[in-house]
């Protein structure tokens, strides 16, 4: 496996991000993971890749590109709905394209996370939440020393209808 890189998103990221969103698009909305025609319009990109980076800056989440060592984008790891005080904690979202499935990626981007979420963003649990059917997120969190909590019965709205999520937990300090 190629050496994975972890940085965070940057308002010069617009158009490796974009690209990578674009080529990646059928594969995404295919597994279930579509986005409104809106993002794929370059202008309407631009502005959410603004927002996001303002929101990072005010600590609600914190968007991650994962690179191979090309530098290409390979995909995207997220640390979102943040939430301080007591419960401290994150959810923990990934991508990866289609060329780059099944070589590691997100597993190696998932541990640099984590270690981001307890030495930088200061965090006491990572939450993750994962299809039935998506084995190899499942497998990522395990990997990454996740513990299955439980299961949401029809959770999240798709094309096919409502499906299921089951849920992943991780207590990092």
């Amino acid at each position: 496996m190629e050496t994975v890189s972890v940085k965070l998103l940057s308002l010069d990221d617009t158009n490796k991000l974009f690209d990578f969103e674009v080529e990646n698009r059928l594969y995404f909305e295919a597994i279930g993971l579509s986005r409104s025609e809106a993002y794929y319009d370059y202008v309407s990109f631009e502005e959410i890749v603004k927002d996001l980076v303002k929101e990072q800056d005010l600590g609600v989440h914190f968007m991650y590109l994962i690179t191979n060592e090309q530098d290409e984008v390979v995909g995207r790891i997220n640390l979102t709905d943040i939430i301080k005080g007591p419960l401290n904690k994150a959810e923990l979202g990934y991508r990866i394209g289609e060329k780059h499935q099944g070589k590691g990626y997100a597993t190696s981007a998932a541990k640099v996370i984590i270690s981001k979420a307890k030495m930088v963003h200061n965090l006491h649990r990572i939450e993750a939440g994962t299809s039935p059917q998506n084995i190899g997120s499942q497998i990522v969190l395990i990997k990454n020393g996740f513990q299955f909590v439980g299961k949401y019965t029809q959770y999240i709205m798709t094309k096919e209808g409502w499906t299921d999520s089951l849920l992943f937990e991780k207590i990092i300090d």
